[in-house]
């Protein structure tokens, strides 16, 4: 599966958002009972943040299929809980619930989204920090190349805190 990416537009996709985000699939977005406007708000202020993007991954026909947000651990997400290095980029990932699963859908998603990642020669390290009681996006993270590295207490959650470099990426996903 190949995917393109556009910046996310907070006015335009708020409701598209909206369902996914409160949906029960989603539960570890942590935004189940946000309304609409709750959803255009929090995006409206990614939009305006220098250090968090969100972008929506488009299948082949340009349909929004998932959404990926990129920030700064040294400004967002985890400041004072690990010592950023040069390179460091921080990464979310939702993909949205589906009448009918798709099998792989969603490791073609985040391999998907690390090679974006990827694609800019400054990012040397990815770093994820998702709750430690989702099991499913653990097991994706290790298939493409995550190494835990220790449990964190977040204000939100118990998240585990884990990273991939360019190399254990590659690895990981060449045989793929």
């Amino acid at each position: 599966m190949t995917f393109a990416f556009r910046p996310l537009d907070p006015l335009q996709d708020a409701e598209l958002l909206h369902g996914w985000v409160t949906h029960p699939k989603a539960v570890f977005w942590m935004m189940r009972d946000a309304t609409p406007v709750d959803v255009e708000r929090a995006y409206t202020e990614i939009a305006a943040d220098e250090h968090h993007h969100a972008l929506l991954g488009l299948d082949a026909n340009g349909v929004p299929a998932f959404l990926m947000e990129k920030y700064d651990p040294a400004h967002r997400e985890l400041v004072g809980l690990y010592e950023p290095l040069p390179g460091d980029i921080g990464m979310h990932f939702l993909t949205p619930p589906a009448e009918k699963p798709v099998h792989g859908f969603t490791r073609s998603v985040i391999t998907a989204v690390m090679a974006h990642l990827f694609e800019d020669p400054a990012v040397e390290r990815v770093v994820v920090e998702p709750d430690v009681s989702n099991r499913a996006v653990h097991a994706l993270n290790e298939a493409v190349g995550f190494v835990p590295d220790r449990e964190i207490q977040k204000p939100e959650k118990r998240a585990l805190l884990s990273f991939c470099t360019r190399g254990q990426f590659e690895k990981a996903t060449v045989s793929a």
